[in-house]
């Protein structure tokens, strides 16, 4: 079983100049949002970054708010969080997989995100993974970010020249 093994963890990032992250949530389950805000707000202020939340109707409206954040404002980075339960239809499906799936392309477009929605079978899943006592996932999608940030400011700091790559 997964929740009985040990993990790695990295250690989280220093930063030399102040960091910005939005942290976007759908707080369709308000109590378990509400936890994932709370291990991303102190995982952000462990590495000493400014933090502002939004809150969006869904988790499809995630990516949408941090696509639309990521052309009109100025973020360094980006927390995604929610929780989808697993219900009788295949809607779960759905929200799971084209919620995950616009994050990951804005990723690949280059915006630093961490992905915190949770994707679960029922609430008692959900709470051990939202608890910042816990699992603390909003902590790790907050911690997530940071490093995706502190990646993107190292390599802009390198100039590739002009020419052919030796």
């Amino acid at each position: 079983m997964a929740a009985n093994e040990t993990h790695y963890t990295l250690a989280l990032p220093v930063f030399d100049k102040p960091v910005k992250l939005l942290v976007v949530v759908a707080p369709y389950y308000k109590d378990i949002a509400d936890n994932l805000v709370a291990g991303a707000r102190a995982t952000a202020a462990a590495c000493g970054a400014e933090v502002e939340v939004i809150e969006v109707p869904g988790a499809l409206e995630v990516p949408t708010a941090i696509a639309l954040a990521e052309r009109q404002a100025k973020f360094d980075g980006y927390v995604a969080l929610g929780c989808v339960i697993r219900g009788e239809t295949t809607h779960y499906d759905t929200v799971c997989n084209d919620s995950s799936r616009a994050i990951s392309l804005l990723g690949l477009q280059g915006a630093c995100i961490g992905n915190g929605i949770l994707t679960v079978e029922n609430r008692a899943q959900a709470e051990v993974r939202a608890d910042p006592a816990g699992q603390n996932k909003g902590g790790g999608a907050a911690a997530a970010a940071l490093h995706l940030v502190a990646l993107s400011r190292k390599w802009a700091t390198q100039t590739k020249g002009i020419g052919f790559r030796a």
